[in-house]
């Protein structure tokens, strides 16, 4: 255990984090980030095309980025989980699972997202036998097989696209009041010779023996393939397609645990409540990024920057220039 008190520790490091670290550092705070994904979920993203600066970037490449400028500002990034963070006389005490107790007088929670679960039989058992919520992460062990992708939203989309230059057969299928991709996705899918469409009203099961062979579905009428005549699908009705990999991407939740443990006041959805200045319910601790309720909750690379900066500059001004007495 360090016995050194910082002025700042932030917790996560991905956008928000690593945004609020650059802010951080000009803002001379002496401070740590501390993470166990360094660049966070966004490294997974495959291609990045609405990051202004960039025309076109991977998520590995733009983090990397991120990660070289914090740290040449002087910003500290250490790779580890945090288990608890617990409130003190003097400020809070945060626990890495490996690296131990570090103090500070101030936290910002950057905390992001965690993948979404369907909850279906055969999900949890073939987790990392054909199972994957990260298509960048695992495309490349479903080369020349046939797979699927489960989900109505860019993340689905970005993926199934992906993975067409892996796989044999990409089938994406995603329920139809759940539909929010983009207009350029669809282009792009729609002109891919190599994905189809489907649209279900559940799915069922994910099968296999020791590894994944295919997906149970039950379709809610016509079904949207690739425009041929549906007019024989029947509401209802049962379907298996024979598939080695599952790729889910039905969404995420946030990763407000700790915010909870500390206290910290969330909404219904379990988002953390902020105010304009990025802070808390709980004095001297702030958030940024996709785990709390700013920004309408638009969930973006750009908007979790934003806020980091945002907090950081709000610690700044509260402890630095605070008036003198």
């Amino acid at each position: 255990m360090e016995n050194k008190i910082y002025d700042l520790i932030i917790v996560g490091a991905g956008p928000a984090g690593l945004g609020a670290s650059i802010y951080a550092s000009r803002y001379k705070l002496d401070h740590l980030v501390i993470g166990s994904e360094i660049g966070g979920q966004v490294v997974e993203a495959w291609e990045i095309e609405n990051y202004a600066g960039f025309e076109k970037i991977s998520g590995k490449d733009l983090m990397g980025k991120f990660v070289k400028q914090s740290e040449k500002l002087g910003g500290k990034i250490i790779k580890d989980s945090v288990n608890n963070i617990v409130k003190t006389e003097t400020g809070f005490k945060v626990v890495g699972e490996k690296t131990g107790e570090y103090t500070a007088q101030s936290i910002i929670l950057a905390l992001g997202m965690k993948p979404r679960k369907m909850n279906v039989p055969g999900e949890d058992r073939f987790l990392g036998k054909g199972v994957s919520y990260c298509a960048t992460c695992d495309a490349m062990f479903f080369r020349g097989k046939d797979v699927v992708v489960i989900g109505g939203g860019d993340s689905a989309a970005t993926a199934a696209i992906h993975l067409t230059e892996f796989a044999n057969k990409v089938t994406l299928i995603y329920k139809d009041e759940k539909v929010s991709f983009e207009p350029a996705w669809i282009e792009q899918m729609k002109a891919n010779p190599k994905i189809e469409m489907i649209c279900c009203s559940n799915i069922t099961e994910i099968k296999g023996d020791t590894k994944v062979s295919g997906i149970v579905y039950e379709m809610n009428g016509p079904a949207s393939t690739r425009g041929e005549d549906r007019s024989s699908t029947r509401g209802g009705e049962k379907k298996e397609l024979a598939v080695q990999g599952v790729f889910i991407e039905v969404g995420t939740f946030p990763g407000a645990v700790l915010a909870k443990n500390l206290g910290v006041k969330t909404d219904d959805q379990d988002y953390i409540i902020v105010d304009g200045t990025q802070a808390t319910s709980i004095e001297n601790v702030y958030s940024a990024g996709d785990i709390d309720t700013s920004s309408n909750k638009f969930r973006q690379i750009i908007t979790a920057v934003a806020e980091g900066a945002v907090a950081a500059g709000s610690i700044y001004k509260k402890l630095k220039l605070k008036p003198k007495g």
